[in-house]
């Protein structure tokens, strides 16, 4: 399961609201190879299924993933942090052993 905080929630309905996105898009995460620390999270807005797609709702909101990046994602939390100091989204991942200073990369 991927699970959807409040404060994304918020954020990822005012951003489709403001793209003028309608309810068939939903937010796409993966994970590639790259980062300081050897893999990355993306992040981005969808309206097309693929064949593997591993599709999830949470807290009203549809998250989908590719099967491979499942298996770094499972369990994990999107989160988002906004003001000065905030890192945008992001995720809480259990599966993350370390992860670099800006939070962007992780390892497992």
């Amino acid at each position: 399961m991927l699970f959807v905080a409040d404060s994304a929630k918020e954020r990822i309905q005012q951003i489709k609201q403001k793209q003028g996105f309608g309810e068939d898009y939903f937010v796409r995460v993966s994970v590639t190879s790259g980062g300081c620390s050897g893999l990355s999270y993306n992040m981005d807005f969808d309206n097309e299924s693929q064949p593997n797609d591993q599709v999830f709702e949470d807290n009203g909101t549809r998250v989908v993933t590719d099967l491979k990046s499942f298996l770094y994602l499972f369990n994990s939390t999107l989160e988002f942090s906004g003001g000065l100091e905030g890192k945008g989204f992001y995720f809480n991942n259990p599966n993350a052993a370390r992860t670099c200073g800006c939070g962007e990369s992780f390892a497992v």
